[in-house]
Parts: structure tokens; sequence; C-alpha cells
């Protein structure tokens, strides 16, 4: 082997060893023999450095999983010897290897597993116990190769390309996994499992490690064996004493939640579950107080979920069956759990908590659907409902100012619980509604005095109310008198009580949440208006002190505004006047930290523009408080402007170009107010959009930071199409002419959406604008089709890619809005090379959503030009061009129709075909049956 090379196997070794080592190993991957150099040092134990045995078990891994079947018998052979002599040393060896040497030699040994089994290796498993025996280094390796093995027979991930493929592949390994699983059951399983007992028994006193490694065997295997092999007196005694060794217990109660989760018979797995845990209780483990090892604690609530869910799973199959008898035996068995759930559900660890929420939520389903309920299941619902808004309390370490990991198991944490919350709920609204209110009540009285997690918490609740008892469209104040008074009276305290003064972040997120979701309520109170808008403009929401709470009120702020609608017109010049300092254009200065960032600031300009248009001014007033909301952004645009125009540094053409964006954003968000029933016309506000246009499409001629100005005025035209409809055309053609200059693949891109907005939205309106920017712009495309790019540069590809589909959907657009004399008074030449470009859509690229395209417009221009008094020479071009390429596109290797959009693709080439038969008549038959098929020599019998 090359020494030099194997030097940069070290981690610690420098890149350019490492590189070597790596190129080396390329290199013996694909060489003849080098397998059989590297089986050599592992078999005679040539090398002590660990990173080299790694290496060439490696190599062989590559040899046994990729190239097996080009072996000779003698080559195969050769493998197994090598794999069995090593393992006959590590029973010698002063040393143990190092773990991960061991693991990659068992998933060798698996690989070969999986390979010969069924064929030339059928005692696999008898020579590894052969040479192994007892021995506890030998042990080791033995539970390692049956982990391994188990890995390839049951959570395969299979390497996959096409999907298609992976999908093949994966149906084969199933096939092939199964065959291998059934063998095993037939010729070896019941030896192995005797293999395990004795192991256990051995070694349970004096190894824990080879135990615990030995259970965890037994719990993967279980799966898929028999399990009277395993769910029998002695292995269950066994098991059940491990339960009570500190080392063990952990794996043992993993191995027992295995052994129960096997399915079987639904009385059979009753009887399994009570029997053990008779033992359990009787060994003292259901004394959950008693236990202070949360490891083993999670490990076991994990275990009695197990069991309680295999109960409900017995249950809802007796009941199927209608062996109520049965059936009621094992509600029975699942109402004796129900304590020691509890007990887990409160415990103070969130884990050991989460792992037990899914027999909680079992069981809660199971009682939704008995027909009434007894004291204690009632005892028992309100006792989860207690237990889950305990849990549902923040702890004093979390940290709100920097959410890490722990934080964000708590969210996920609490979502389970409200899981749990909204079952509650259908079991028993009555009773939520009840222990929400006693509890809210209760904390909100003395909120001065009580600890933020708990005034939190309450706040939540009446939150969670919301989707716990669901009504349409928010209707919560009407309907149900006895809900409708409960929350009406929580909402009410909520505004009044002053608890949005509380000091603490977590309780002002929450009270302007709940104030937003229960919006309605304000339209039955709406003396309590004023109150909110207050907290929501002071320091207590958009001047608080922490950005989150900010900036989360900003969208609540907005949210609050439009859903109130009407009843804020009372306060509309108040609240505009309170946020003119919030909407400043924080220019790029040193040192100025505005309140609001600028995705903030959208919410609080969205929110001006829709007390403006909502209100019940006139016209004129409108316009006015507009014109006053726009003009500062317009004056300050035009400074930035020149600014940017000056600006040397490039950090600060950047922050200047920003800036400039986020002024034509604010403008833009404004617009979002107008309805078909407000339009901008009716409110008077065509003219203050007209001058922001006006201000903000000199920044498309400005040659520097061009790609986010552009992008910003592109979107604010998108915007003004629609608001402003015809008035904006004068204003198209400049800024299109602008835009259409030293443009790259992703400015046309995002172009061609706008030209195709105004082409379907005005029509005939814009055909003489069209003519005249048709070729320009197809060159512009064109243009940058044709650039050369890498072979590899994969960016490059794909937006070309999509170009090409963006120019599709533009003459899409164009033939499909009736204007297909645009394309057709482009002279003789030009059209045919736009033509060209279709049909090479259709066919050549192997786009399945342009193919799409492609036959679409060839269709639409057939259905327009194709019949008798079409343009001169266009049945000639359906003909010789138009036809072929319907037949061709399909015929393409690419063509894939496994996939959905192919399939689509081939929809409209078809589509293409018969609209050509509509238009041509018996000659399209003709032309099919004498020219076309018999140039692709299809035989006589198939064309007729």
């Amino acid at each position: 082997m090359d020494e030099q090379a194997l030097l940069g196997l070290n981690p610690n070794a420098d890149a350019d060893f490492r590189q070597r080592a790596l190129a080396y190993f390329e290199q013996l991957k694909i060489s003849q023999d080098a397998w059989q150099v590297c089986a050599e040092a592992l078999a005679q134990s040539i090398y002590s450095d660990d990173h080299i045995k790694f290496f060439c078990f490696q190599v062989l891994e590559h040899q046994v999983k990729f190239k097996y079947s080009e072996l000779t018998e003698v080559q195969q052979q050769l493998i197994r010897e090598t794999l069995i002599t090593w393992l006959q040393a590590q029973m010698l060896n002063p040393q143990p290897e190092k773990t991960f040497i061991r693991n990659k030699a068992a998933q060798v040994f698996a690989l070969l597993f999986v390979t010969e089994y069924l064929t030339k290796w059928p005692k696999f498993f008898f020579d590894i116990l052969s040479v192994v025996d007892l021995n506890p280094r030998g042990v080791d390796m033995y539970l390692r190769i049956l982990m391994a093995v188990d890995a390839e027979l049951v959570d395969r991930d299979v390497v996959h390309t096409s999907e298609a493929s992976y999908y093949f592949a994966l149906a084969l390994e199933a096939r092939r996994n199964t065959l291998l699983k059934d063998t095993m059951r037939e010729q070896c399983i019941p030896s192995l499992v005797e293999s395990w007992y004795q192991i256990l028994q051995n070694y349970q006193y004096n190894n824990s490690e080879l135990t615990c490694q030995c259970l965890e065997v037994v719990g993967a295997y279980v799966s898929w064996i028999d399990l009277s092999l395993i769910a029998n007196e002695r292995f269950i005694n066994m098991l059940l004493g491990h339960m009570s060794v500190e080392v063990l217990r952990e794996e043992a109660c993993d191995c027992l939640f295995e052994i129960v989760n096997k399915g079987m018979d639904p009385i059979d797995k009753t009887k399994l579950v009570e029997s053990l845990c008779q033992v359990l209780q009787s060994a003292g483990l259901f004394s959950i107080d008693q236990e202070d090892d949360v490891d083993f604690l999670a490990r076991f609530s994990k275990l009695v979920n197990g069991m309680g869910q295999a109960l409900i799973t017995s249950w809802t199959k007796l009941i199927k069956n209608g062996d109520m008898k049965s059936a009621q035996d094992t509600l029975q068995a699942i109402e004796a759990k129900v304590a020691l759930m509890l007990q887990l559900l409160i415990h103070e660890d969130d884990d050991i908590s989460s792992n037990i929420i899914g027999f909680c939520y079992d069981y809660l389903h199971i009682l939704k659907q008995l027909s009434a309920l007894s004291d204690q299941q009632k005892a028992n619902v309100e006792a989860i409902m207690l237990a889950v808004m305990k849990k549902l309390t923040y702890d004093e370490e979390y940290n709100f100012e920097n959410e890490g990991e722990d934080e964000a198991m708590f969210v996920e944490y609490r979502k389970q619980l409200k899981l749990l919350l909204d079952r509650l709920a259908q079991v028993s609204p009555e009773l939520l509604l009840a222990s929400v209110r006693r509890v809210f009540n209760t904390t909100l009285q003395n909120w001065q005095t009580t600890r933020f997690m708990e005034v939190e918490v309450a706040i939540r609740l009446l939150y969670m109310l919301a989707e716990a008892l669901p009504v349409s469209h928010g209707a919560h104040f009407s309907g149900d008198v006895t809900k409708a008074t409960a929350l009406q009276d929580m909402m009410r305290t909520l505004v009044t009580s002053g608890v949005s003064a509380y000091q603490h972040t977590s309780v002002t997120l929450e009270f302007f949440e709940t104030v937003v979701r229960y919006e309605k309520f304000f339209a039955v109170e709406p003396q309590h208006i004023p109150t909110v808008l207050m907290a929501f403009l002071d320091h207590r929401g958009l001047r608080h002190t922490s950005p989150k709470v900010r900036s989360r009120t900003a969208y609540l702020f907005s949210r609050f505004v439009k859903s109130l609608n009407k009843q804020m017109n009372p306060f509309i010049e108040d609240v505009l006047n309170r946020i003119q300092d919030l909407m400043e254009l924080s220019p790029p200065e040193n040192g100025y930290q505005a309140l609001l960032s600028s995705d903030d600031q959208l919410f609080i300009y969205e929110t001006a523009g829709v007390l403006i248009v909502n209100s019940e001014y006139s016209a004129e007033r409108k316009q006015v408080l507009m014109r006053n909301l726009l003009t500062p952004l317009m004056e300050k645009f035009k400074v930035l402007l020149e600014k940017l125009m000056m600006a040397q540094d490039e950090d600060r053409q950047m922050a200047l170009a920003d800036c400039l964006n986020h002024a034509v954003g604010f403008a833009s968000r404004t617009s979002k107010a107008f309805s078909n029933k407000q339009t901008v016309k009716q409110c008077g506000c065509s003219e203050v959009y007209l001058d922001c246009l006006q201000t903000f499409l000199p920044a498309l001629s400005c040659p520097l930071q061009k790609e986010v100005l552009r992008s910003g005025v592109r979107t604010f035209l998108h915007r003004m199409i629609i608001c402003l409809e015809e008035e904006v055309l004068p204003f198209i053609p400049s800024a299109s002419e602008h835009m259409l200059k030293d443009c790259e693949a992703k400015d046309l891109q995002e172009f061609i959406p706008l030209i195709n907005q105004i082409t379907a939205k005005f029509k005939t309106q814009v055909s003489p604008f069209l003519q005249q920017m048709f070729m320009p712009l197809l060159h512009a495309i064109f243009e940058v089709l044709l650039l050369p790019a890498e072979e590899n540069d994969q960016s490059a590809a794909l937006e070309k890619q999509m170009l090409r589909r963006s120019y599709f959907a533009f003459l899409q657009t164009v033939t499909g809005s009736g204007m297909s004399e645009v394309i057709a008074n482009q002279g003789a030449e030009n059209v045919e090379r736009v033509l060209f470009t279709v049909i090479q859509g259709a066919v050549d690229y192997p786009d399945p959503i342009a193919q799409k395209t492609c036959f679409i417009i060839l269709s639409k221009l057939v259905e327009l030009w194709g019949g008798k008094d079409g343009p001169v020479g266009f049945a000639d071009f359906v003909y010789k061009h138009i036809v072929p390429a319907c037949f061709l596109a399909p015929l393409k290797q690419t063509f894939d129709l496994a996939d959905a959009q192919t399939v689509l693709a081939l929809s409209e080439c078809a589509v293409t075909l018969k609209t050509i038969h509509l238009k041509r008549g018996p000659e399209c038959i003709q032309y099919l049956q004498q020219e076309y098929l018999p140039s692709l020599q299809v035989a006589p019998e198939i064309i007729q």
C-alpha cells in the first residue's frame, strides 16, 4: 500500500495529506485487486494504526456492496475467511479494537450476510457463534453484527437516483429482506434467541455493557420474530429482574416496550400487559415519587405509555369484534393505569411528561366515545385538565431573550399539551370552560403580586379556548349563551384589569395575541377600544423596550385595526398622529437606531392605509391624509437617490439602495388597503400614487445597485397596474425601456411577469406598445440565452431554464389574450424565428413545464391561423414542423411518463394534434397516412 497516502488518514494530518488519502481511497475502489491487499492486512494484523484498519474495512465494504458479483468463487471465499480470521484474532488481542472499527467490521459482516445467506453461507450465524462462544470480546462483535443485520433488514435507507428507480430499488430490497427474514425465522432464529438467553444469563451480574447490548438486540428483533420465543416466563422473568438493577433497567425498559408494542391478539395482549404490570407494581416501580433517576423515569414513562396504548388498541379491536365482555375487562385495565399516567404527566421533568401524552390522548378519545362518564372518569378528566394547565407553565430558567434548544423543546412540548387540551374540550367542553375561567379570574384578580409564568398561562388558556371550542368566523360572543357570557367576562377582565402593564415580555405578548384573537369582543363592547389602542401605541406595545415585542405588536396592531374596520372611525386621526414617528424612513446614517425594523414598518404603513381608506371621510379628506402619509416618503426618496448617485463606497451604496427600496415598498404596502368596493379612484387617491410613480421611476435609470432598485420599482408597478388600471399605461413604455437595458437572466425573468400582467389585463389597449417592444424584449432574451456558460455551472443553467420558461409564458399570454397579431406584425423572418423557438422548446429541451407551455402556444396558433384563411405558409409550417413535434417530443428518451408534469405536456401535445385535425380536416389524416407516418417507418397495418 502507498504508505505516504495512508498518513493522510490521521485526522490530525494536514490538508494535502488528507487530499492524497482521499484520492488513494478512490483509486483503490476502482482497482481490481486492491481489496485483496486490504483483506490480507486485516487477516494478518499488518497495521496497528486504527485509521488504516478502518480504511481497509471501507475498501472491503465497497467491494462487497458494489462489486461482489465480479469476484470468482475463490475470491468470495477469501473474503469470508478474512472476516472469520479477523474475528478469531479479536479474542486473542491484548487490547480490544476501537468501537468505530468494531462497528465498521459489523457493517461489512452484515453486507456479506445479505449477499450470501440465501445462497453460499446459510450457516453464517452458526459459524460466528462457533468462533465467539461466550468470550466477552467475541460476544460483543456477535451482538454488533446482529444489530447491523437488523439495520440492513429493517430500517434500510436506499441510496436513490431518480424517483422511479428509487421505488423500484425499494421494492426489490423489500422483497429480498422479506425472504431473508422468512429464511432466518425457519433456520436460525430459535438458536439465536437461545444464544441471547445464554448471554443475558451469563453476563447479567458481571458485564452490564454486554447485557445492555444484548437487551438492545432483543428489542430490535422482537418486532419481526415469533413473540412467543421472547414473551415467555423465563425471558420475561429475567427482564423483570433487570428492572431492579440500576445499570440494566433503562435497556430492560426499552426491551419490554418493544415486546408490548408487538402486534398480537387483543385478549392475549391484555393478559401480557396485565401480568407485566402486576410484577412491576409489586417491585415498587409504580411509586414514582420515590424515584429520582429522571433518565430511567423517561424510559419507564415510555414503557407505561406503550402499555396504555397497547391496551387501548386491544379495546378498540374488541369493540369492533363485538366482544363486549373482554372490552369491558380491557377498559378496567386501562382505568387502573390512569393514576400512574397522571403521576407521570404531572412530573416536573418535561421529557417524562411528554412520553406519556400519547396514552393520555388516546384515553380521552375512549371517553369521548362513551355515552356517559362515571364519576371516576369525570374526576380523571378534571385531573388531566389540571395537569395540562400546570405543565403549560414556563419555568424560571426559560430564556426569553435568547431562545435556544431547551426553549425550542418546551415550545414543542407545549404544542403536544395543546392537543391534549383540544381533546379535553371534545370530551367535556363545560368542564374546560369552567376550569379555565376559575384559573383566569383567580390569577387576574391579583396579577400585580403573581409570578409572570402564572399570569402568562392564565391568559394563554383563554387564548387556547378559541381553538379548543371552535366556532365559525370567530363568533365566540353569540350563540351558546353560557359560553359567550364566560368568554365575554374574561375578555372584559383582561382589558380592564391593567394586566397589559405587566413587566414581562411573555405576558405582554400573550395579552396582545389574545386581544387580536377575540377581536369580535370589541363589536359587543366597543367602549374598550381606546384602552386597547393605547396599549398598542405606548410603551406596552409599539414602543416597548423589547424589539421582539415591538415587532410582533406591529403585525398584531395591523390585524386589530383591519378587523375593527368602521369602529376605528373616531380614532383615525389620533392614531395616525401617534404612529407618524414610527413611519420615518430610517436613513442609513451611523448610529441611528429606529424603533421598528423596515419589515415591521410595512405593517404600520399598511395599517395607516387601512385607516384612511376604510374611514367614513370624503374622498377629498382621504386624499389629503394619503398625501400626508406618502409625501415624506417621496421627498426622502429624491434626496436619497441623489446621494446614491454620488456615493463612492459600495457599502454606503448598498445601504442607500436598501433605504430607497424600503420607501417604494412602504408606498406599495399602503395600496393593499384598497379593494373592489373602495378603489383608488373612488377614494380620490389616484393623483397621489401617480406622483409616487413619477418619483420612483427615475431610480430605474440609476447605474448603481440596479438589481435592488429595479426589483422594488417593478413590485410597485405590479401593484399600480392593479390599483390605477389604465392610468398607469403612460408610464409603462419608458419603465420597460429602462428595465431592458443591461439586463441579466434574473432581471428578464422578473420583468416578463410584469408584461404578462399588463397584456392579460389591458389586452388590445396595449397592443401598439407590445408590437413596439416585442422584438427588443425577444432580442434581450435571446442574447442572454446564447451567452456561453461553464459546463458545470448549475445555477447559470437553472437561470437559463427559468428564463426560457418565462419567455414561453410570455408568448402564451400574448396568444391567449387574443393578440396574435402582435406576433404576426413582426415581419416574416421574425415570426419564423419565434415559431422555431417554440418548436425547439416543445421538442429539444427536457423541461416538461416549458414543453407543456409550448404545446399550448402551438395549439392556440393552429386554432387562430390554421384555417384556410390563415397567414401564407402557416399550413406548410403545421405539417413540416408542428405535426413532427407532436411525435418527436414523446419519443425522446428524456420524456419521462412517470413524471406528472410530463403527463400534462403529453396531454397538451395531444390537444395540439386534435386542433390540427379540427382545422385541417381529412387533409391532416391523409398527410399522416401517406407521408409522415411512413417516413417514420411505421408499419402500414398500424397506420391504418
